[in-house]
């Protein structure tokens, strides 16, 4: 190999007689298919998913419907009564053009309302993955299917919060 190849192109006009045997090349390489992904429905006709963020789980289940959002029993607007809340929750289905198609059941548990809503926008973009495997592209382009990994950093000994030292004095 006196010869160093710089490009691809200098591959191709490589032969056999200058160094490679045929055995290093293989001779047919079998180019496979990526078929897309099934979606994923039960009996039910429901599509199942877990969404964190914080300390917040919320599990979500979509099937076609007039709309309505039900969070642990409630409403949607009962229970988040925050506008900005349900925005966060609506972003998946406002990005995938699919607002009003689902009607979405949900529990949530742990955490303040803003972590669960942020649990509920992360499951329901999953769950609408595995019953249109279709919308993939558009939902992670918008970063919806990232979890948000942040979470609160714990209390150490000698200190009153995380980092937070008690007040000094002199005396």
């Amino acid at each position: 190999m006196a010869d160093e190849k710089q490009s691809l192109s200098d591959l191709k006009t490589l032969t056999e007689g200058e160094g490679v045997t045929t055995t290093d090349v293989p001779e047919a390489v079998d180019v496979v298919e990526v078929a897309p992904a099934e979606p994923q429905i039960d009996p039910q006709g429901r599509s199942y998913a877990t969404g964190r963020r914080k300390d917040a789980v919320a599990r979500v289940w979509i099937k076609p419907g007039a709309g309505r959002v039900t969070v642990n029993g409630k409403e949607n607007e009962v229970y988040f009564a925050r506008p900005v809340l349900r925005m966060i929750i609506n972003q998946p289905l406002v990005t995938a053009g699919r607002e009003g198609q689902y009607d979405i059941v949900c529990t949530v548990t742990g955490g303040g309302l803003s972590g669960q809503a942020g649990a509920v926008r992360h499951g329901l973009s999953h769950a609408l993955i595995r019953y249109e495997p279709s919308l993939r592209p558009v939902l992670k382009k918008n970063g919806f299917l990232t979890r948000d990994s942040r979470v609160v950093e714990r209390k150490k000994y000698g200190k009153a919060k995380a980092r937070r030292s008690f007040q000094f004095s002199k005396r």
